[in-house]
């Protein structure tokens, strides 16, 4: 891949407002794109987020943290509407519900020429009026790059389950690459076991499924092989931005294996086992750090190496 190749990745950035009982209330950037693209810089990969927020103390708050990881951000990301906040209520195991206030939509954007990734996921993918616009930009950038898609599913806010299933569906169709977690398949296939789910997708277009199963670790459905790796052992802090540093981590090692581009799609689909394996394993460690301390806070390159030199093609 050339040395100038870059991650987009589109979508919502907030503020977390996290709740514990018995504890203080916190305040952290977060937003499922944010944080994507925040892993993504911070394992030093080139990263572009498309995305808004308000001109107000949290919009400010939310560029000084993305700029400080180095994410490349619009000239014009405030607009007139406030930024977009999560109220997050953790249990005592440190998981996390969530109610959201916030608007989404996007200017017409192109596709720069450098990019061999796009990401997306969550509200920013499903949510109208901007969700229409993410999935035109995943089936316009399938030209150039690899799509990746990460449903992240917040029931409070994206509708009825039956519009999700389908819009969900659409993104999915348009994607190469999918990160589902099984709290997302409970709620969208309540029907149908996780696994089975999963590769039911991966019929649909993408070229690998990855379910996530929490402290059950996570399995990878390729068109060629299958793993399933345990997770890491690990002290919860909570699990804010788990998931997204999980995605960021196998972007990441994709892109070290050479697997990322338009042109590279027949290479991703017939990934075997051995490369299956490396990739679940470097994500799993990305999302073990991230649990491991509060807040959305995706692991550095120092923290996280890249992965070993790829396997022969």
């Amino acid at each position: 891949m050339s040395a100038a190749a870059s991650a987009l990745v589109v979508g919502e950035a907030l503020i977390d407002v996290v709740r514990r009982p018995g504890a203080p209330t916190r305040r952290h950037p977060g937003g499922s794109g944010a944080n994507a693209a925040l892993g993504l810089a911070r394992l030093g990969r080139p990263t572009r987020l498309l995305t808004r927020w308000g001109g107000d103390t949290d919009g400010e708050i939310l560029h000084r943290h993305l700029s400080a990881s180095g994410v490349i951000l619009p000239g014009e990301v405030a607009d007139r509407f406030p930024t977009p906040r999560a109220e997050a209520t953790l249990d005592e195991h440190g998981s996390a519900t969530y109610e959201f206030t916030l608007d989404w939509r996007l200017p017409a954007v192109e596709v720069p020429p450098d990019v061999r990734v796009l990401h997306t996921g969550s509200i920013a993918a499903v949510y109208r009026p901007g969700g229409e616009q993410v999935l035109d930009l995943m089936r316009r950038a399938a030209a150039q790059a690899t799509v990746t898609y990460d449903p992240n599913v917040r029931p409070t806010v994206m509708g009825a389950r039956d519009d999700v299933r389908r819009r969900v569906g659409e993104r999915v169709a348009a994607s190469d690459v999918v990160k589902v977690s099984e709290e997302d398949l409970a709620w969208l296939e309540p029907d149908t076991d996780p696994a089975a789910a999963a590769r039911a997708w991966l019929d649909a277009g993408p070229s690998l499924v990855v379910l996530t199963r929490g402290e059950h670790g996570a399995v990878a459905f390729g068109r060629a092989a299958k793993i399933a790796l345990p997770a890491l052992p690990a002290t919860v802090a909570d699990t804010v931005g788990a998931g997204d540093a999980f995605m960021s981590a196998l972007v990441d090692g994709l892109w070290t294996l050479g697997l990322l581009g338009a042109d590279r799609r027949a290479r991703l689909a017939s990934l075997p086992e051995r490369r299956l394996e490396r990739l679940l394993a470097h994500a799993g460690r990305a999302a073990a750090i991230a649990v491991s301390r509060p807040g959305a806070d995706p692991p550095t390159r120092a923290e996280l190496p890249e992965l070993a030199e790829p396997d022969a093609a």
